[in-house]
């Protein structure tokens, strides 16, 4: 009996064992023939799951016998669903068709320009960012593109730097990061420096050069820079890296990524810090930056949480090296003290520096100001022809410059004479602090079609920015009853922007297309207080 049950056993494990398959394969890109590194290869009614190598390969040791779904995920792909009979070893490869609303893109697709665009652009690679990334701004990476001049205050790329496109100044040309409008929308330009090292996080940068297409915030009217932050990245990694420059230039970069967890999640996040003398004597920098992100992605749906923060010292060097001290024209020099007055320690500064001048002294001389961005963008495919994304954002800054003022004016500050042992005291050196204290909120969105030889976008925002203005007397050589931090101006101003716009393109023939482009605009701009020159503001305007 026992010999029976033995020999009964051994059969039903042989039986066991026969019915087990052994399935591997292959998922490569279908237009390039990539191999798909992190793709999940799934038998969903067995809860199987398998994800792809470097080499794009996939293993499963044993599937039993029948016919099963396998289904072949990742992000910025179609999904493959297949039917496979499984009665023997199985080797099989997929070839994954990118989607129409890839990851990297779902944030910009109604604010880009593509080869059927009626303007002229240059899209700038993540290769491209990385080869020229040493930790300078945007602006200097963007120099090598066609039509572009950059500036710097500092000298070295670090710090104040300016970007040019065609001749246009910086006013006039519209920033976004992720589709939302990032230009100051007071004085319309867009101050790098208080996004340091962001370079490290960026995927993707198109310039539009001209008006360029319709998009969000600032008026286009000289160009466009649309940046586009890091995707999902599917390899887990960190890296810490350390570099030293010209300048006494120094950056400190860490960053991480966990990569694609249970198929839906992801996070990454980067942590810097620049430090640079510059060029012109005193122009230092001491900027500081972190950038987190986060999100769910999944098959039709995506949401994705973006945080950035910055903070800048910089010592000013506003001011450039008057020609007469590149030329070494001492009688240019003199002229130059005389026409503006000088003190003897300015005049002693100008006569004795070099090419490096910088017109400023006080040891204190700083902008300081940080900013914090926070981004929601959520982005849904309805079909293969029609996806919507929306995005919300708030943006917070606040701090100020700080400036020795020789021999000012008191009425300047709206204060009165200062009477001090019979003197009557009009003027007085003095340390002021000038400050801004801003909010910035909104969203944007935009719905896009296309089918055949027809693409649609629908998109537009509304926006709000709030700002406090005031200015205050840190130190006075003769205070008499005047109090520290006394505020000598303040004023506050509410912005609404909102617009809509339609874009459509018709592909008449493989050489010929029609394409449209229309966009209603209204602005709405409040301000009342006192400003920094004394002068009373009180007005409300609106635009369309």
């Amino acid at each position: 009996m026992k010999k029976l049950m033995l020999v009964s056993t051994l059969l039903l494990a042989a039986t066991t064992l026969w019915g087990q398959n052994r399935f591997s394969g292959r998922v490569t890109d279908g237009e390039t023939e990539v191999p798909i590194y992190g793709a999940n290869v799934i038998i969903e009614s067995l809860n199987k799951l398998s994800a792809t190598d470097r080499n794009g390969e996939f293993l499963f040791k044993t599937v039993p016998s029948g016919t099963f779904k396998v289904v072949v995920r990742m992000i910025g792909y179609e999904t493959i669903e297949r039917e496979i009979n499984f009665s023997g070893a199985q080797q099989v490869s997929f070839q994954m068709a990118p989607s129409s609303t890839k990851l990297d893109d779902v944030v910009v697709t109604g604010t880009r320009a593509t080869e059927n665009t009626p303007t002229t652009y240059t899209n700038v690679s993540a290769e491209e960012i990385e080869k020229q990334n040493a930790g300078q701004d945007l602006p200097f990476l963007l120099n090598w593109t066609p039509s572009v001049v950059t500036t710097s205050d500092a000298g070295a790329g670090v710090g104040y730097t300016g970007i040019r496109i065609r001749g246009t100044d910086p006013t006039r040309i519209n920033v976004t990061v992720n589709g939302i409008p990032i230009n100051d929308s007071e004085s319309q330009g867009t101050f790098w420096v208080n996004m340091p090292d962001f370079a490290s996080s960026v995927s993707d940068i198109q310039i539009q050069r001209g008006v360029g297409t319709s998009t969000n915030g600032a008026g286009a009217f000289g160009a466009s820079i649309n940046i586009l932050t890091n995707g999902l990245s599917v390899e887990p990694k960190a890296t810490a890296g350390i570099s030293y420059g010209s300048y006494n230039t120094k950056r400190y970069n860490a960053t991480f990524s966990t990569g694609l967890m249970k198929d839906r999640w992801a996070f990454e996040g980067r942590l810097s810090k620049i430090q640079s003398d510059g060029y012109i004597e005193r122009a230092s920098s001491d900027l500081k930056s972190y950038y987190l992100s986060g999100g769910y992605f999944g098959d039709k749906t995506s949401v994705k949480l973006t945080h950035f923060s910055g903070n800048e010292v910089t010592y000013q060097s506003w001011y450039g090296v008057p020609e007469a001290v590149l030329e070494r024209n001492y009688i240019g020099i003199l002229q130059l003290m005389a026409n503006n007055g000088f003190t003897t320690q300015q005049a002693d500064n100008l006569r004795f520096s070099d090419r490096k001048f910088n017109f400023y002294l006080y040891d204190n001389q700083v902008d300081n100001y940080g900013q914090d961005h926070n981004q929601l963008h959520i982005s849904h495919e309805f079909n293969d022809q029609l996806n919507l994304n929306v995005a919300g954002h708030w943006t917070l800054g606040s701090g100020y410059f700080e400036e020795y003022r020789y021999d000012d004016r008191l009425s300047n500050y709206g204060l009165p004479t200062i009477g001090i042992g019979g003197a009557t005291i009009s003027a007085t050196d003095l340390v002021r602090r000038r400050w801004l204290d801003n909010e910035f909120y909104g969203g944007v969105f935009d719905l896009n079609f296309e089918k055949d030889k027809l693409q649609v976008t629908l998109g537009g925002g509304l926006n709000e920015y709030k700002g406090l203005h005031f200015g205050e007397i840190i130190w006075m050589r003769y205070a008499g009853g005047n109090q520290i931090r006394q505020r000598y101006y303040e004023n506050s101003s509410q912005k609404r922007d909102g617009n809509v716009y339609l874009k459509a393109n018709y592909q008449l023939t493989d050489k010929l297309n029609v394409y449209g482009d229309v966009q209603a605009r209204l602005v709405d701009y409040i301000g009342i207080g006192r400003d920094n020159d004394q002068r009373e503001i009180n007005f409300d305007q609106s635009w369309n």
